[in-house]
């Protein structure tokens, strides 16, 4: 008897200890698994709220004792379970898309990221978001996908029917006051088994190879689009407007400079098409800028006539003009060639982007290109194939050198002390077109290099080194 007693004991036991530790087990919000180089702060800092706020909900006595792989509850987001991870947003994505995409409600998305409208929602930025307790944690990436277009004239149950789908659903997972709540070229989201991968973009522009996101300052925008041949594409980046070319192989390409001095932020980007039925198809979302993490030089001395305000916003304005055009061929093929005698092709006395002050000023300018090291007489060789569609003394640039390389793409050579070409001359990759010397505003002889992409100069580090389409 006395040990039927005790083994009814030990399994009360056993069983009591075993529910305790199933209801601990179970946090009362989403949890955050703890990774290499995490800090409590850092983690806090993550989620919007406080160190101490975090070390108070998990019972953390000494912030500085976190062990990988620990289970933090984050507070804040009571109601919502799973694993918090982060994802970064595409180009391409939307509230809507990214809800169906984790399953996660839009309120819920909206609310894990602190998000005040669906717009704060950019491309680059990481968006927070839940996966059951055991699941594969994501690369960092959101795959791809499409919508579809409401043609003009058809009606939202003739895209329901079309689709396999009930009209009544399609006003609820777009958000529509009704069926009757559409207008042609509205990007109509599905929730069937066909659509599930598909992003916000357009189908018609669902083919899309880009830049990679968040963009930087001072460099190269791109975006290739297989869309069909019947469409007329346009687009504008912040204030830039996007000069859409067609390839040989039938896309659609478009290459735009983000300027060295646009303060790091989200922008607005969209696409904009008209198909041959006159159905229009576009696409908006902000995107994020980042911070260059350019270097500020020592303060120069220069000649007091190289930066006069007037001076200076004379030769901008005639800079610019001069590579305002956009050549519809293309004219260079690959990584483009070193503009120097290979001796002197890693010799950069100053580089893209540094920020700079002259004669005392404030630190306003920036440097717009890159220098090759160079005595007076160094030849100066054409980067790619091209046209010369400026060649001329100015102050600032001195004896300067302006090619057309197609699509927008502009190399430009200045402080020379000789031209090889003239305005209007066809050049090919390696031919000498100048001189290296010490004109303009300069401190010692060398080749200042630009690429200008879209009327913006652009890092010319990132020509030399891959490959732009």
């Amino acid at each position: 008897m006395r040990r039927l007693i005790s083994i009814i004991l030990i399994l009360v036991v056993f069983s009591s200890f075993s529910i305790v530790n199933a209801q601990e087990d179970q946090p009362d919000g989403p949890v955050y698994i703890v990774e290499s180089g995490d800090s409590l702060w850092g983690i806090a800092a993550q989620f919007g709220i406080s160190m101490e706020e975090l070390a108070a909900k998990n019972g953390i006595a000494d912030p500085g004792q976190l062990s990988i792989g620990a289970r933090l509850v984050i507070p804040g987001f009571e109601g919502l379970s799973g694993v918090l991870t982060f994802e970064t947003i595409p180009f391409g994505e939307n509230i809507e898309s990214l809800s169906n995409k984790f399953e996660i409600s839009r309120d819920a998305l909206l609310h894990l990221n602190r998000f005040t409208t669906p717009d704060d929602a950019y491309a680059g930025s990481q968006l927070i978001v839940t996966t059951p307790v055991g699941a594969p944690v994501g690369d960092g990436q959101i795959p791809s996908g499409g919508r579809v277009t409401l043609k003009a004239g058809q009606s939202l149950m003739e895209l329901a029917i079309t689709n396999g789908v009930s009209p009544w659903f399609l006003v609820n997972e777009n958000h529509l006051r009704g069926t009757w709540d559409t207008l042609a070229g509205e990007q109509i989201y599905l929730s069937n088994d066909e659509v599930l991968n598909h992003s916000a973009l357009p189908k018609e522009l669902a083919q899309i190879e880009f830049t990679s996101f968040p963009l930087i300052q001072g460099h190269t925008l791109t975006f290739k689009i297989d869309a069909p041949d019947a469409i007329s594409l346009a687009g504008q980046f912040h204030d830039r407007e996007l000069n859409f070319t067609k390839t040989t192989d039938g896309s659609f390409v478009t290459l735009q400079g983000v300027h060295a001095l646009l303060d790091p932020g989200a922008y607005p980007l969209s696409l904009n098409g008209l198909l041959s039925d006159g159905t229009p198809v576009s696409f908006y979302q902000r995107v994020l800028v980042e911070d260059g993490n350019y270097i500020y030089d020592p303060p120069l001395r220069v000649d007091s006539e190289t930066t006069d305000i007037q001076n200076n916003e004379t030769e901008n304005q005639l800079w610019f003009d001069v590579v305002a055009p956009v050549t519809m061929e293309k004219y260079w093929n690959g990584v483009m060639q070193s503009p120097v005698p290979a001796s002197l092709s890693n010799c950069f006395p100053s580089v893209f982007g540094n920020r700079r002050s002259y004669n005392q000023s404030g630190y306003f300018f920036f440097h717009t290109g890159l220098d090759f090291c160079g005595r007076p007489g160094v030849e100066i060789y054409a980067p790619a194939p091209g046209r010369v569609v400026f060649t001329g003394p100015l102050t600032v640039r001195g004896n300067a050198t302006v090619i057309d390389q197609g699509w927008g793409v502009y190399s430009a050579y200045a402080h020379q002390t000789e031209f090889r070409v003239s305005k209007g001359d066809w050049v090919e990759t390696g031919q000498l077109i100048g001189l290296v010397g010490e004109t303009g505003r300069v401190t010692g002889p060398h080749l200042h290099w630009e690429i200008i992409v879209g009327g913006v100069q652009v890092d010319p580090m990132d020509w030399l080194s891959q490959e732009f389409p």
